[in-house]
């Protein structure tokens, strides 16, 4: 440990206690013993253990922190659902951009908290809920979010390789003469079920060799590509402004709110991704003070481009005259700006090739937590001596969207997408109270302690009901009377959260107005759960009953304590001169 002190090496370990489980008896029932692995937690604490040297590098500074949040972020939501949309909220889409905006920042906010009380180690989401609440919860919480992101990256692929083959058809003699199986759709076979496209796996397979090189080089890649869309999106906001006509803003909500409020929930998840921020705990420089800066600082560049271009594009022509498969670049093209037209082509490929890029990386990271807490093979917590990346864990990330991506139409499931990130948000949420909560490891044999713990989760449980009521009867165009005692039940569940438990502050950046902030997030993410269809419904209750399946067959026995009941994680240290 002294030698790694002159070199310079910021040494920030932890190790993870878990409650030691007694063999069982024979007289145990599986059922006890499910129940014994399932509701164990992890506790942080700081450890003297120094890394052997083969985990991940701290190479990420804040600048590269902010590229990485909006390099996930920013994609076919600016240059697509913005039209979209549009057409239904007119120019009062800007509000929905606002309003889905600010729901993020709170959930942000949660985020940023728990990114800087845990700032070492690799798994958000998943890692929080596994120290919050008990390793199925933790587990439940990882598989909802990976389909998403296995659905949502081959879905990318799949449009990144439409925008490639629509540049590659600038060269006259390619014009017309690339076949759908090559990049434009797919190549249908047996009434559809197959869709063979051969472009998007090999994007897939570029951007996989370009994160095992290195997370220098793919944030080099990633911060070139997202500096050159953000600049071709200024560009675009500029030149458009001086082709609006403030006429076209009136009327400013021709469908009235509803429509606008609508919007918020379809355009809330053009800004998912910040949590990507999260995932690179362990490949951050300075993580207590970098990581909140880039998670709430990338999500605030998200906001006010997302808000310009909705002024633009609304002020240059008619909302009711928008496109919906690229109306950024319509509108231009209507004002005789076809040039712009092609630079918006080339800024929704770089859009698109960051988004992709940043969740595979973060999928990688995913899957290398679960391998090294043993709920996963541990050939996904191998990390590559040299390269220092999950080399593993990314191969078969690629791999399992290069299928998807390659042989379905993955757009038809684009329905049930979004479920993970709601529930992982709504998770986070509620991790930030009951980590808040006072003397909350303390005193476990006590039953006064247990029930008031009990309490504090039911207490959440039934703002999230709340949400879902409210949005399920929103949706269904029920009475205001009936979602005005859903909306007060889940306020008074918010005031006995504040009056009936004891908060400290949190170690590192502080959430504000805990547990308010926390319940808002929980209830909004729920009523946009609602509002899915109700094939997502029905993904999650499938998915939940497979992921519990998994840990009961495999989890449950291999997520061990080592000899002396704690689980390294093994931290690398920063490189020198850092």
């Amino acid at each position: 440990m002294t030698e790694d002190r002159q070199r310079g090496h910021k040494i920030l370990p932890m190790a993870m206690d878990i409650p030691h489980k007694d063999a069982p008896s024979s007289s145990t029932s599986c059922f006890s013993q499910f129940c014994s692995s399932a509701l164990r937690a992890k506790a942080l604490k700081p450890s003297s253990t120094v890394s052997s040297g083969d985990g991940l590098i701290r190479r990420l500074g804040v600048f590269d922190l902010l590229l990485l949040g909006v390099g996930a972020s920013i994609g076919a939501g600016i240059f697509v659902v913005t039209g979209t949309v549009a057409r239904d909220a007119g120019p009062g889409v800007t509000i929905s951009f606002i309003l889905a905006g600010a729901s993020c920042v709170l959930n942000a906010l949660c985020y940023a908290e728990l990114a800087s009380r845990f700032p070492a180690v690799v798994g958000g989401a998943y890692l929080y809920a596994y120290t919050a609440f008990n390793e199925i919860t933790a587990f439940l919480v990882f598989m909802q979010l990976m389909l998403d992101y296995h659905i949502g990256a081959a879905s990318i692929a799949r449009s990144l390789a439409s925008y490639v083959a629509t540049i590659f058809e600038l060269i006259p003699a390619l014009k017309g003469n690339i076949p759908p199986w090559v990049g434009h759709g797919g190549q249908e076979f047996f009434g559809g079920t197959l869709s063979i496209n051969i472009l998007a796996p090999i994007l897939l397979a570029l951007l996989t060799i370009i994160l095992c090189q290195g997370v220098k080089e793919s944030s080099a890649v990633n911060s070139f590509m997202t500096s050159t869309k953000v600049i071709i999106v200024i560009f675009v906001i500029i030149v458009g402004s001086f082709k609006v006509d403030v006429d076209n803003w009136s009327p400013f909500a021709p469908n009235g709110f509803g429509e606008i409020l609508t919007g918020a929930t379809v355009v809330f998840f053009a800004y998912v991704g910040f949590d990507a921020v999260a995932n690179s705990a362990e490949e951050s420089k300075r993580p207590q003070r970098d990581l909140p800066i880039g998670i709430l600082g990338s999500l605030l560049i998200c906001v006010l481009l997302y808000i310009a271009v909705c002024l633009v594009i609304t002020g240059m022509v008619p909302y009711y005259m928008l496109g919906e498969d690229a109306p950024l670049a319509e509108a231009f093209t209507s004002k005789g700006l076809k040039y712009v037209s092609i630079l918006i082509s080339i800024g929704a490929v770089a859009g698109l090739t960051t988004t992709l890029l940043v969740g595979l990386y973060v999928q990688s990271r995913l899957y290398l937590g679960l391998g090294r807490d043993g709920l996963l093979p541990s050939i996904f917590a191998k990390v590559h001596p040299k390269r220092h990346t999950p080399v593993h864990s990314q191969v078969w990330v690629g791999i399992i969207a290069a299928v998807l991506g390659g042989l379905f139409n993955v757009h038809v499931l684009s329905h049930i997408l979004s479920v993970g990130s709601l529930t992982g948000y709504s998770v986070v949420a509620a991790c930030v109270v009951t980590l808040r909560w006072k003397k909350r490891t303390e005193n476990q044999d006590s039953s006064k302690c247990i029930s008031t713990w009990c309490e504090g989760v039911i207490w959440i449980v039934i703002v999230a009901c709340c949400g879902f009521a409210t949005g399920a009867l929103y949706r269904f165009g029920a009475s205001f009377i009936f979602m005005l005692v859903a909306l007060v039940i889940a306020i008074l569940a918010c005031a006995a959260l504040c009056f009936r438990q004891a908060y400290s502050e949190a170690p590192g950046f502080s959430c504000p107005w805990v547990p308010i902030v926390p319940s808002v997030c929980i209830f909004f993410n729920i009523f946009l759960f609602a509002q899915l269809h109700y094939e997502a419904w029905i993904r999650f209750v499938v998915l939940s009953l497979i992921s519990v399946g998994i840990y009961a067959f495999y989890g449950q026995y291999h997520a061990n304590p080592s000899s002396d009941d704690t689980i390294i994680y093994h931290i690398a240290p920063e490189e020198d001169g850092h």
